[in-house]
């Protein structure tokens, strides 16, 4: 056979091989819902958390593990492939515990960076200024003398020197409206825009982004591009820090991220340029992202089993806690700078933990380096109380390439559908939860007290989904928590605009905080679950740009009320039933009874 004919039908052998290797993994994934409980377990918290018997225990959404997985291969077996580190060093014991907790930590000063826009960028009651000398006029007269209703313009040609210093504020507003009077005969009652404006000093908000940079009238919109520099940062950082994670290690990026969060972050303190500002709220969400990511991949490569979805939500619980404690900072120091100096001081210690912390042994297993691997070995061996063999040895895996890319995720039915209902969902949860987060300010009342609120609930929010997540099906739980949440959303908009019912309106948004923070909290495993194992990793990055675009059109939520009270909670009742409406289209993940082992499925494929 001639040589080019012979590489032909070799090339098409290869390719009819990897088609019908993706089928197998297909099959074998949609059984998913019929996995034990032990197997359930071991299925991991999202894909930057899949390190069982791949290439890279964690990967880019631009890289997939396909080539690693065997037809007949099912989760279980990738898990046990790696399960000798686990064997060896414990599964789950002290060691586990302390760094999971400890590395929990680095949730704290992100979520006082993606949180403090609230405070900083609070509204203040403005108007233009008054004259030097005009100071003790009372300002409801001043806004009426010189029509400035909407503190953006006032009457032209007014010389308000013609007025007496001396005057009595009563004698004062007689002439000044005489003046005034006269000024708008003369210009027909001409208005020019403000060139400076004076702030409220006594509204509990103190110094912010509108006072310290004039960000009102035409340059109001400017707070909300501020806000949404930050959220484009943790969009662009979300897609790349697996890359560098992956590439680096995870403690090493994690602590480069932290170090560079806390750079950032004070620097912002003695930032004095609204242009720079921008720039490095830009950088902070960058490198926050990749600390929340490297933080959390690192914590769920400690554990092993079941373990690893359990430590990958509690790492969720520094959440709640630093919103309530930032609602206190922010109320104790009511000035934007001192607020960014307190949250940024907290990195410096953070940063410390890089001579407690190890390496991730996977990831370390993966690159070859056994000698670094036996040390953490030895080491959390030695603090579990676990006696080691004395001859013990580490295999690295074999590592291979692959080239899945997005498109993957629409080649059957099976994954054209889960694909489209995760983007919607991934879209709609971020767009529904920052929007409740980021709008604080603007659902009335204490803004401090509603923010410590909104972070109590939702400390048992997670607690009651990683309970109720290890015994029943996760499709209707999440369903539920989505249309719960719009019914909260619902309720309050009906009292939107109504002050005597401001605390029922409040109580509402609470409700709608704790059953979002729920669904929040089993969103990434049920993706994760649903998804084969060869294209997890593009199909969780493809939800991961769903989100990233919702996080930049939260800013601009707080605009819908300037067009009409009940638009804001209109929409996220709209989102939030839409989103559980979605959710009814995904297959169900619930453990039943009699399900066939991993054994007889691998059996049974490769009988296929």
């Amino acid at each position: 056979m001639p040589r080019r004919q012979s590489d032909a039908c070799l090339a098409h052998d290869i390719a009819a091989g990897m088609e019908r290797e993706l089928e197998l993994e297909l099959e074998l994934e949609l059984q998913r819902p019929l996995l034990s409980s032990k197997e359930q377990a071991k299925i991991p918290l999202c894909v930057m958390h899949d390190t069982a018997g791949k290439p890279s225990p964690i990967t880019t959404p631009t890289q997939s593990p396909m080539a690693a997985t065997e037809p007949g291969t099912g989760p279980a077996d990738d898990e046990d492939e790696t399960d000798v580190i686990g064997d060896l060093m414990g599964h789950y014991g002290k060691w586990q515990l302390l760094m999971t907790v400890l590395l929990s930590l680095f949730q704290v000063p992100n979520t006082f960076h993606i949180s403090s826009s609230v405070y900083q960028a609070a509204n203040k009651d403005f108007w233009c200024q008054r004259p030097t000398h005009l100071q003790q006029l009372p300002v409801d007269a001043w806004r009426n003398l010189s029509s400035s209703q909407d503190n953006c313009h006032m009457r032209a040609g007014i010389d308000w020197s013609q007025l007496s210093n001396e005057t009595l504020p009563s004698q004062m507003e007689q002439q000044a409206a005489v003046v005034a009077a006269a000024a708008t005969a003369a210009n027909d009652g001409k208005l020019v825009a403000c060139n400076s404006w004076e702030y409220a000093t006594n509204d509990n908000v103190g110094n912010t982004w509108t006072s310290q940079w004039d960000l009102v009238c035409d340059k109001e919109h400017l707070k909300n591009v501020a806000e949404m520099f930050f959220l484009l940062g943790v969009a662009t950082g979300g897609i790349i820090s697996g890359y560098l994670s992956d590439k680096f290690g995870r403690k090493t990026m994690l602590f480069i991220s932290a170090v560079l969060q806390t750079i950032f972050g004070l620097w912002l303190y003695f930032c004095s340029s609204f242009e720079l500002y921008l720039t490095l709220r830009a950088l902070l969400g960058l490198v926050s992202v990749s600390v929340t990511y490297s933080g959390l991949i690192l914590a769920i490569e400690y554990v092993d089993g079941k373990w690893r979805t359990i430590a990958g939500m509690y790492n969720l619980f520094p959440l709640p806690i630093s919103y309530m404690i930032i609602s206190g900072l922010a109320y104790l120091t009511q000035d934007y700078q001192r607020l960014q100096l307190c949250i940024g001081l907290p990195g410096i210690f953070l940063c410390f933990l890089w001579f407690v912390v190890p390496e991730s042994p996977r990831w370390l297993l993966v690159k070859g380096r056994i000698e670094e691997v036996k040390r953490i070995i030895e080491a959390a061996a030695v603090f579990n109380g676990r006696q080691l063999p004395p001859d013990y040895q580490l295999t690295p895996p074999t590592q291979e390439s692959s080239s899945q890319d997005v498109t993957y995720l629409f080649r059957s039915s099976y994954l054209r559908r889960i694909s489209i209902c995760f983007l919607c969902i991934w879209f709609t949860m971020n767009l529904v939860y920052y929007g409740i987060i980021l709008n604080m300010s603007s659902f009335g009342g204490n803004v401090y007290l509603n923010s410590a609120l909104a972070g109590l609930v939702e400390i048992p929010a997670i607690a009651v989904a990683m309970y109720i997540i290890t015994k029943v099906g996760k499709k209707w739980l999440f369903c539920a928590t989505l249309f719960c949440a719009g019914v909260a959303c619902c309720c309050a908009a009906i009292t939107e605009g109504r002050e005597d019912m401001l605390w029922l309106k409040i109580t509402f948004l609470m409700m709608g905080k704790f059953t979002i923070s729920a669904g929040n909290t089993i969103m990434p495993v049920y993706t994760a679950e649903l998804y084969p194992t060869a294209i997890r990793n593009v199909g969780v990055g493809a939800c991961n740009v769903a989100a990233g675009l919702a996080l930049i059109l939260t800013p601009y939520l707080s605009l819908l009320n300037k067009i009409e009270g009940h638009l804001l909670m209109t929409l996220l009742t709209a989102w939030s039933i839409f989103g559980g409406f979605v959710v009814l289209f995904l297959p169900e993940t619930a453990v039943r009874k009699n399900a066939p082992s991993a054994t007889n499925r691998q059996n049974a494929a490769k009988q296929v």
